[in-house]
């Protein structure tokens, strides 16, 4: 295991209890394999940003418009990371202040729209996120959400019924995007409904963005009123949020971020993101966004194979879906299987049925340096620890797999 994830001398001596904590998280992650589709490991230099001096900074505002003085190097930081934003994505303005994706989704909404305003989007059940109309979320409250769903014979976003239901409702904004779709959308397709009944179209890229970044995905970008994002999953970077817009929604975008919902930046974050997206704009990024997606692809047709029901019979992207029940044991049951066994994942929704499956991801492996081959034992073992295989050897193989591949180097 690397030093870089174990905790400093001067913690074990000023805090031994969370020096433990941090250097079992540490030993956790390199014995287990991390297959949850929203987590990556970071490069060293995103690591040692967010342990960095701006860590101290209080920097209220936007650079030239601080509330707090000492900020040269803070305004800086944030205007590296804005530019290396839009160049990355092709935007013309981008905020890098929301401190996660659901941060960036209400700043969204409330930059664009009115409580009570009429929001269609895809529905809970069918893979949509809390903040796409749940009555947990603010989201849920504050708006009339009406929700879309997929084939249930394909388990393909029906576009048909999302013009209809945009006919029928005529909302003010359509949201694109899930937490567990395993296909791209067609951002053209939403694109068109919206204009036709004269909605905003927000697209919630936080799973996809790091796959755009790399040209392994189509990008919202040309078609999205506003795009909502996060900087770690694919993207590689530290856990935070984004917005990417046009000029004619910059400035109200800017005010719902700061002031209206969030108060100081986190400086060394928004540091972290900056160096994030300059390594998202390498050839090696490239090549690795093909290979989080040549690995997704092998490991469900690997997870078919072997009995489970991978929705939409694949994925075009980093993470999976499926129903484990030809197995003879339900979603909940299996996480608990696996993470007994080393394989750390969720569970999600499936469409058409009370039931909860699988979601996985190959972003964090394929950091590791995992390829094809090990994406094929990984489906074995999965299935062995779900099907009565022996517990402890199948622990002792993901173990050895994982410490095998060491995200930090030896």
């Amino acid at each position: 295991m690397s030093v870089i994830t174990q905790p400093t001398d001067t913690l074990r001596r000023q805090d031994p209890l969370m020096a433990d904590v941090l250097a079992g998280e540490a030993l956790r992650q390199a014995e287990s394999l991390q297959l949850i589709a929203a987590e990556n490991f970071t490069s060293r230099a995103v690591l040692a940003t967010l342990g960095s001096a701006l860590a101290n900074k209080y920097a209220e505002g936007y650079p030239g418009a601080r509330h707090h003085g000492g900020c040269e190097y803070a305004d800086q930081a944030e205007r590296v990371a804005v530019e290396r934003a839009r160049a990355l994505f092709g935007a013309e303005h981008a905020n890098v202040q929301p401190h996660s994706g659901s941060a960036a989704v209400l700043a969204a909404y409330a930059a664009l729209l009115r409580p009570g305003a009429t929001v269609l989007a895809m529905g809970l059940p069918y893979g949509g996120h809390l903040t796409h109309g749940s009555p947990a979320n603010l989201s849920g409250r504050w708006f009339d959400f009406v929700g879309y769903g997929v084939d249930a014979r394909t388990g393909l976003i029906d576009y048909l019924q999302v013009q209809e239901l945009a006919r029928r409702h005529r909302p003010e904004a359509i949201v694109c995007g899930s937490i567990s779709y395993p296909r791209h959308p067609e951002y053209s397709a939403f694109r068109e409904i919206a204009d036709e009944v004269g909605a905003l179209l927000i697209a919630d890229a936080s799973h996809p963005i790091g796959l755009v970044a790399g040209g392994a995905a189509p990008s919202p970008v040309p078609y999205a009123d506003v795009v909502c994002a996060t900087t770690h999953k694919v993207l590689r970077g530290p856990r935070g949020g984004m917005i990417l817009c046009g000029a004619e929604f910059a400035e109200r975008i800017d005010r719902a971020v700061f002031p209206l919902t969030q108060g100081g930046a986190q400086m060394h974050t928004i540091a972290a993101k900056a160096v994030a997206f300059g390594e998202a704009a390498t050839p090696a990024f490239t090549t690795y966004a093909h290979r989080v997606v040549a690995n997704a692809r092998t490991l469900a047709e690997a997870l078919r194979v072997r009995g489970l029901a991978v929705t939409t019979g694949g994925t075009d992207t980093h993470l999976i879906t499926a129903d484990p029940a030809p197995l003879g044991v339900d979603g909940p049951t299996a996480r608990g299987r696996l993470a007994a066994a080393g394989l750390v994942l969720d569970t999600c929704a499936l469409p058409y049925g009370d039931q909860r499956g699988l979601r996985l991801g190959t972003a964090a492996v394929t950091t590791q340096g995992m390829g094809e081959t090990e994406m094929a034992r990984i489906a074995t073992l999965l299935t062995a620890a779900l099907t009565g295989g022996d517990p402890a050897r199948v622990r002792a193989e993901i173990a050895e797999l994982a410490l095998g591949f060491p995200p930090y180097g030896e």
